[in-house]
């Protein structure tokens, strides 16, 4: 009877024991720079600071947040939270057309990955230093497209100093669709603030920090060689000529 017990117990003790002993998921490492150097994103170097809280500035970001969300159409901020659900290449889908399917081309996906990398660790590397307060912390009337950011994390805008990254890399790519693929990558910049997720104050800087360091990746020999087989991806699949 006992020995019934004891079994019992262990069967009952057992995937208790074994949860508690299942490792915790390891934490991811650190995004870190893959062809750039610290200095090409210096965010002390390449930026200046945003407007201080409660400064004039920082009251006419505020009111230019407010303008933005009341002018949206119901359309435009459907626009506005698709665009913060897709933070990668995809943003440039509606602008390229179906024949932009970079799981059919992988030297230019190989490309926009290395941009998209090197966007978000000198993106975050600014918010790091400058720790400015979204504008729904400010002013908690703003309903936000995502509540999930981080409230010190305003200036620049990730979004947008990707968007931008990857609109100028494609421009470099794709030179005769040059203009459309800047307008987009302003367009989705100007989501952020029609999302009550930056002030039009962290977009323009996002675009100062994406022209610095992609202009510093489009002279990298390495960079180059993958830009020229992008280039002749492109080509062949009817996107560039």
């Amino acid at each position: 009877m006992l020995r019934r017990l004891a079994i019992t117990a262990v069967m009952f003790v057992s995937p208790i024991s074994a949860l508690a002993q299942t490792p915790a998921p390891a934490a991811k490492p650190p995004k870190v720079l893959q062809l750039l150097v610290p200095a090409d994103v210096d965010p002390a170097r390449l930026l200046p600071p945003p407007a201080a809280d409660g400064s004039a500035a920082a009251k006419a970001d505020l009111a230019d947040v407010h303008r933005a969300m009341a002018e949206a159409s119901a359309e435009r901020r459907a626009q506005a939270k698709w665009d913060d659900d897709h933070e990668d290449p995809s943003m440039f889908e509606p602008t390229l057309g179906a024949r932009f399917d970079l799981a059919k081309l992988p030297a230019t996906r190989e490309v926009l990955a290395i941009v998209q990398n090197d966007a978000s660790v000198a993106a975050s590397g600014a918010k790091k230093l400058f720790q400015r307060k979204r504008p729904w912390v400010v002013d908690s009337t703003i309903k936000t497209c995502d509540p999930d950011d981080k409230p010190l994390s305003s200036y620049p805008s990730g979004h947008a100093t990707l968007g931008y990254s990857l609109a100028m890399t494609l421009a470099a790519l794709i030179p005769e669709k040059a203009q459309v693929l800047m307008t987009r990558g302003q367009d989705y910049a100007y989501s952020r603030v029609v999302c009550g997720s930056h002030y039009a104050t962290d977009t323009r800087a996002s675009q100062a920090l994406a022209a610095s360091f992609v202009s510093t990746l489009l002279k990298d020999p390495t960079f180059q060689v993958k830009l020229a087989a992008a280039h002749a991806e492109l080509k062949g699949a009817g996107l560039a000529q």
